[in-house]
């Protein structure tokens, strides 16, 4: 039998004000307990040793008020190695991290995005931090000209046109894992302007080419990373109409993506 509990989703928003500037970091926060000392639970009802999710939640959000960093794999390794302190019965925890993303548009203002996002998991136990993993979901990038798809198989099933030149919108999602768990973590909204600055300069003949591209160039760029994970989905719209060559129009495809997936670890 494995089990393990948590709470699911907690909603904070941490305002820190700096010599006049504020600060704020808004997530979302889960957290799940891994071990066996809560079985009795299960097969018994007895629930002696069960910390409430309603009392995960009140540590959550008083914990990361205490939090002095600003970054969220620096918040949720700070809560996991808290609940592990304050609560000996769990053997591990399993912290998840989602932003919610706001952008300053001021020292004092910031507008409530709903585009990409941050993300953190990170593993701890009694030894410490195990594992932490970064990430960046739901990049949404277009470029209107610069990418190719030709020479693909073709057989009586195929219909696609070869396209030398074609806009290309894909929505991506990227993760990535550091090979040294406590080192200091790399910043997504980088991680982000990267991957847009790789897909503007790069000619790619497929996603497959691109997305590639973009993990030797993160690979390059970050040494503390010692793995990546893309997954891609192609959202490109299908040209529709007569184009005249300066003036293209396109509509949305049948409605189902090309999905494509790359793991690249450091040698």
């Amino acid at each position: 039998m494995k089990i393990s509990y948590g709470k699911l989703r907690v909603p904070l928003q941490r305002v820190v004000e700096r010599d006049g500037r504020h600060d704020v970091l808004a997530a979302e926060v889960s957290v799940e307990v891994l071990g066996e000392n809560f079985v009795a639970a299960y097969t018994e009802g007895d629930n002696s040793e069960v910390v409430a999710t309603d009392t995960m939640k009140n540590f959550i959000l008083r914990e990361s008020l205490a939090y002095e960093g600003d970054t969220l794999e620096g918040l949720i390794v700070h809560l996991g190695k808290g609940f592990l302190a304050t609560y000996p019965v769990m053997e591990a925890v399993r912290m998840t991290g989602r932003e919610h993303r706001f952008d300053r548009l001021s020292g004092k203002l910031f507008a409530r995005e709903y585009g990409d996002h941050g993300v953190a998991t990170a593993h701890l136990d009694a030894t410490g931090l195990t594992d932490l993993r970064s990430g960046r979901e739901n990049l949404q990038l277009l470029k209107v000209t610069g990418s190719a798809f030709t020479r693909f198989a073709r057989d009586d099933y195929t219909t696609l046109p070869e396209r030398v030149d074609r806009p290309l919108f894909v929505r991506m999602d990227v993760h990535w894992r550091y090979g040294d768990p406590e080192h200091d973590h790399v910043d997504s909204r980088e991680v982000r302007d990267q991957l847009a600055a790789t897909f503007d300069d790069f000619v790619s003949e497929s996603i497959q080419h691109l997305v590639h591209e973009m993990g030797i160039r993160m690979l390059d760029r970050w040494p503390e990373i010692a793995e990546v994970r893309f997954e891609a989905e192609n959202h490109t719209r299908d040209p529709a109409g007569d184009n005249d060559g300066e003036r293209r129009i396109y509509t949305d495809p049948f409605p189902a993506q090309g999905l494509i997936t790359l793991t690249l670890e450091r040698g």
